[in-house]
């Protein structure tokens, strides 16, 4: 419990802006929080009302109540509008509601096993700069190639899949010497023993091999289109074709240098390019041009104030009848949960409150992380931008299960299992993983 005093002294500090003792304040009694003064304000909205933006984030960190009323009926956001604090205004506006967190599903117990992310290969990033130690795995008969051709992986037709073809080094020695191939060392695998370690790298060219190849394997082929080409590999399989083909994929859009337009030559076993012209910026400090990229994408599944609907979209270029989360690029200076309620407002016209990480994914389309999140709807309007997306509309939970199961009432189709929207569908439905 706590004094009046020290409830009179709480919203004092929080009315004159001292950021440090309504923190110290909190820390004594946190049932401070929401107590009222006068007129019935907290002191959120005496914040609100002196224009005091670090003591409003603070109390919001604490999990204030931001739906209260005065004994005017104004809320802290209505208070903060009144008296022309608009940053404020905008900060309250995009708080959660404590209460609305209840709608998120609660996160899995075990990480999930994700299509593009199983590993298998220990990348031994130490060895990446030992010329000796790849020289020598590069000439070793039983290491692995994987073969990739304007970024398409070398496969063949297995029982209702695609099985990457493993290529060794007699195979692939005329291709390395081509000045256009880029090799990249993706790692180890261990065998028997533990100083026994089996390399694997991945090489591409410009120049058209199948016929080189038909001869020793004449079923082989290289898998067309990233799209749905690459959920036709095994899980294992496309974990390692997503490693090999981001980096590649980087490759080949960095052949020069980003900083002065000079050429640039391939270092650290694939995984930096330098630029050659002595005295360019990029060879001063450590610059992310020089290094293997990845654009980090956040998809999130919106669930609806009811608790009970999901907002879902689609693409032009989806096939008929495809609905999937809404996704979209991190922008630089923004974190995670920024880009999500920007990306559904942009999208959707609906504004997001509470945000809640699920999981990620490797997507090597060319090179993206996409950040699975759950989030609640604040506003249930739905304006779609046709510039981004054709439809955007609201499911119950019960079409979203007959999708996944694929029941004749089915009103939608899901996106593909491998993909993590897959994942967030279902588990916010509450299916086992293995639906």
């Amino acid at each position: 419990m706590f004094s009046d005093e020290l409830r009179m002294r709480f919203l004092d500090a929080s009315s004159r802006g001292d950021v440090e003792k309504v923190s110290l304040l909190m820390s004594q009694s946190a049932e401070l929080l929401n107590q009222r003064g006068e007129q019935g304000w907290t002191a959120l909205m005496l914040a609100a009302r002196n224009g005091h933006f670090d003591v409003a984030k603070v109390l919001l960190s604490h999990g204030c109540d931001t739906s209260g009323t005065n004994r005017s009926g104004q809320t802290a956001a209505d208070v903060a509008q009144f008296w022309g604090h608009r940053h404020i205004a905008r900060l309250l506006a995009r708080a959660p509601d404590p209460d609305l967190r209840r709608l998120l599903p609660e996160r899995a117990a075990e990480e999930p096993d994700t299509f593009f992310n199983r590993e298998f290969l220990d990348r031994m990033s130490v060895k990446r700069s030992d010329s000796e130690w790849l020289d020598s795995k590069r000439a070793s008969p039983e290491s692995v190639f994987l073969l990739f051709h304007k970024l398409n992986p070398l496969v063949s037709a297995g029982a209702g899949e695609a099985r990457l073809r493993k290529l060794r080094a007699p195979g692939v020695q005329e291709l390395l010497e081509k000045p256009d191939a880029v090799l990249v060392f993706l790692g180890v695998e261990k065998r028997e023993k533990d100083d026994d370690l089996l390399a694997w790298f991945a090489l591409d060219t410009e120049d058209d091999p199948t016929q080189l190849l038909k001869a020793e394997d004449p079923g082989c082929f290289f898998l067309p289109g990233a799209m749905p080409g690459l959920l036709r590999l095994s899980d294992d399989d496309a974990g390692v074709v997503a490693q090999a083909r981001s980096v590649l994929a980087w490759h080949s859009r960095y052949r020069f240098c980003p900083t002065c337009g000079s050429t640039t030559k391939v270092e650290e076993a694939g995984y930096k390019r330098t630029c050659l012209r002595a005295g360019c910026r990029s060879l001063q400090g450590v610059h992310n041009t020089c290094y293997p990229r990845v654009d980090p994408v956040v998809i999130m599944l919106v669930l609806h104030p009811d608790g009970n609907q999901c907002l879902l979209g689609r693409k032009k270029t989806f096939p008929p009848g495809l609905f999937s989360c809404l996704a979209g690029f991190v922008e630089p200076g923004e974190a995670l949960e920024s880009a999500v309620r920007r990306e559904v407002l942009e999208e959707s016209g609906v504004q997001v409150g509470p945000v809640q990480y699920h999981s990620s994914q490797a997507w090597p389309m060319p090179s993206c992380l996409m950040i699975g999140c759950h989030c609640v709807a604040l506003t249930t309007d739905v304006t779609a931008d046709e510039n981004e997306i054709e439809e955007a509309r609201w499911f119950t939970r019960q079409q979203v299960t007959d999708a996944l199961v694929k029941d004749k009432r089915a009103v939608f189709n899901m996106p593909p299992r491998q993909a993590i929207a897959h994942l967030l569908l279902k588990h916010w439905t509450g299916f086992s993983a293995n639906l």
